[in-house]
C-alpha cells in the first residue's frame, strides 16, 4: 500500500532526521509518532525531501498520501492543502507528467482566486506557476490571456509596475507572445513594446 511505502521511506531519507527528531519518532519506530497535524507535516516534508533529493517517484506516493489525508482529516485547512497541492504539481513536472500538474496547477489558481482574490500576492504567485504548465504544454492563446487578462493588471495594480514578480509576468507575456507560431508581426511589435 501507499502508506507501507511511505512508513518505508520515512526511515531511510537522511533529510528527514530532524522532522523525525522534532516530532518525536523514537529510535526503531518505523514512522511518524501520534496520528496529529505534527505527524501529517512530516509525511508532507518526507515527500518535499525525496522530491528535493532528486527521488520524485517515490516522493509522488508520499505526496498523493500527505493530500489524500489533509483533505480526509484536515479538510477545514485549505492552506494546507493548496501547500501539498503545489508540492504534488512540482513533483509530476519533475516526472514529465505535465498535463496533470496542469489540473492541479489550475485548481490551485481557482481556489486563491475564490479565496484571496486576483490581486493578492499569492494568487499571482500561483497564476505564474500556472503560467509555467501552460507554456510547457504550448497552450499559448491561454497563457497569453492569462497573463494579459488577469496577472498583469492585477500584479501591477497590487504589487507596482517595478515589483520582481510583475516584471516577471511582464517578461513571460513578451515572450509567450514571441514564441507562441501563430503569432503576427503586430503580436511581434507588442512584445517588443512590452520589454
Amino acid at each position: 500500500s501507499k502508506m507501507a511505502e511511505v512508513l518505508r521511506l520515512w526511515s531511510t531519507v537522511p533529510r528527514c532526521s530532524a522532522a523525525r527528531a522534532r516530532m518525536g519518532v523514537l529510535e526503531g519506530q518505523r514512522g511518524p509518532a501520534g496520528d496529529g497535524l505534527e505527524s501529517m507535516r512530516g509525511v508532507e516534508i518526507l515527500g518535499g525531501a525525496l522530491r528535493m533529493s532528486s527521488r520524485p517517484e517515490e516522493a509522488l506516493s508520499v505526496l498523493e498520501v500527505s493530500l489524500a489525508l489533509h483533505r480526509r482529516y484536515w479538510s477545514h485547512d485549505e492552506e494546507n492543502i493548496l501547500s501539498v497541492q503545489a508540492n504534488l504539481a512540482n513533483c509530476l513536472d519533475a516526472l514529465g507528467r505535465d498535463a496533470e500538474a496542469l489540473v492541479l496547477r489550475r485548481e490551485i489558481f481557482a481556489r486563491r482566486v475564490a479565496t484571496l482574490g486576483v490581486s493578492h500576492a499569492e494568487t499571482i504567485g500561483s497564476g505564474s506557476n500556472l503560467v509555467a504548465s501552460l507554456i510547457t504544454l504550448a497552450l499559448w492563446d491561454e497563457v497569453t490571456a492569462l497573463l494579459r487578462d488577469q496577472l498583469l493588471p492585477a500584479a501591477r495594480r497590487s504589487l507596482g509596475a517595478d515589483h520582481d514578480l510583475t516584471l516577471k509576468i511582464n517578461h513571460s507575456l513578451a515572450n509567450a507572445i514571441r514564441a507562441n507560431p501563430e503569432r503576427t508581426r503586430d503580436d511581434l511589435l507588442e512584445a517588443e513594446t512590452i520589454l
